[in-house]
């Protein structure tokens, strides 16, 4: 091990497709690890914080804005690099419908490929063990928070909601139970909209943003 400590930041961006947790990797061009797929990220600037740090390398990889973004922990294991490196480690949200259509209108960038984030390829450094620290940070949050919210457009119908903890928790939950838990949530506000299509008519709903628990839970229970 060589060279000076150096402070990196790294981001696991998490969305949907259909009914997967997805994210994005970006495949690396030079050693160590050349040719494999790792977490998105890049050094700290000498005049750069470090939500500006993570915001810049969600935009640099997706095009988006988070609708989640929040730090996630520090990684700093002497060896998880040749050189010494401790990585700041943020997790972020994207809404679906929004990266559909960035993808449908710009393309993914270059080197950028989505995997579900049950089936990843080899990853660089410890960076596989980073994922899973996150998706198990996002499994327990997500039964006691409206961070569900994050994945979803500003409206959706119960369904909707019902899939994002399916795919998030890995499991299917029941209509009857996850509507009677979830509608007794005064975080949970009712609209004048509803959602048409092959089946009957459903109600939209969307989060209060003045309230960030979902009261019942925890629906990962």
């Amino acid at each position: 091990m060589t060279g000076a400590l150096r402070v990196a930041v790294s981001t696991v961006i998490f969305s949907l497709r259909g009914e997967r947790l997805m994210i994005p990797l970006v495949r690396r061009t030079r050693d160590p690890f050349a040719g494999r797929w790792a977490l998105p990220g890049g050094w700290l600037g000498a005049e750069e914080g470090l939500d500006d740090a993570a915001a810049r390398t969600l935009a640099d990889t997706t095009g988006l804005s988070a609708s989640w973004l929040e730090q996630l922990y520090a990684f700093g294991d002497v060896d998880r690099s040749p050189d010494r490196v401790v990585s700041i480690v943020y997790w972020a949200l994207l809404r679906s419908d929004l990266v559909e259509a960035q993808r449908s209108a710009a393309g993914a960038p270059e080197n950028v490929e989505w995997f579900d984030v049950d089936a990843l390829p080899p990853l660089a450094f410890d960076h596989a063990d980073i994922v899973a620290y996150g998706a198990w940070r996002l499994r327990n949050k997500v039964g006691y928070s409206r961070i569900a919210a994050g994945l979803l457009p500003d409206e959706f119908t119960l369904t909707e909601l019902r899939s994002v903890y399916e795919a998030v928790l890995g499991r299917r939950m029941d209509p009857s139970n996850f509507r009677r838990l979830i509608e007794g949530s005064p975080a949970l506000v009712p609209t004048e909209g509803m959602r048409t299509g092959s089946h009957r008519p459903a109600r939209l709903y969307r989060y209060d943003a003045e309230l960030d628990s979902i009261d019942p839970g925890p629906l990962s229970s």
